[in-house]
């Protein structure tokens, strides 16, 4: 067994994040094994400007990751699921998937709303998600979607910068994150 074990991971807080809790319990489990992060730019993180659909979908996230693994310059990734591709390449296979946190999305907004139906007409919400958006516009059909993304801090800071009404983001995502939700969140 190796004594070295290297981790490739986006470089974003999120993804740090991430990787340092899977390390964090493997390391319990394995306590005589060094495990070190090697940082990766994808195509995704480059490209802030242009929608995730026009650049390639999901899979901007992952390709230079998957690269990484099939010349052995990293021998695992700790990767968030939702931006996978559903088909992996022949010689790649998920591993492990950690118990899941919360599955729910917050509206996060400088004014305090009790629910989605308290937000202004017309208002401007920033996601980049076709679910997200799908279920927003179900619920409020007069509502704004703006594509938005960049890391939570950057799609926090749009609120303002793009004169959004709130973003919606994931709460699993704030909590690994310790964003404070303190009341301005529905």
């Amino acid at each position: 067994m190796k004594n070295e074990v290297i981790v490739g991971s986006r470089k974003s807080l999120l993804a740090m994040c991430q990787s340092k809790l899977v390390i964090a319990a493997l390391q319990e489990r394995f306590p005589n094994i060094t495990f070190k992060i090697k940082e990766i730019v994808t195509q995704g993180d480059r490209n802030l400007k242009d929608s995730l659909q026009k650049i390639g979908g999901k899979g901007v996230f992952v390709k230079e990751i998957e690269a990484q693994l099939q010349t052995g310059e990293i021998d695992f990734a700790v990767h968030s699921l939702k931006d996978v591709m559903p088909v992996l390449p022949d010689d790649l296979m998920i591993g492990a998937i950690p118990k899941r946190e919360s599955p729910f999305d917050c509206l996060i907004s400088p004014r305090k709303f009790s629910s989605l139906t308290d937000l202004p007409e017309g208002a401007r919400i920033g996601t980049n998600s076709l679910r997200r958006q799908g279920q927003l516009l179900h619920l409020r059909p007069d509502v704004q979607v703006i594509p938005i993304r960049g890391n939570v801090d950057t799609r926090i800071k749009k609120i303002e910068t793009e004169h959004l009404d709130g973003v919606i983001l994931a709460e699993s995502g704030l909590d690994r994150l310790q964003v404070p939700l303190d009341g301005s969140t529905v």
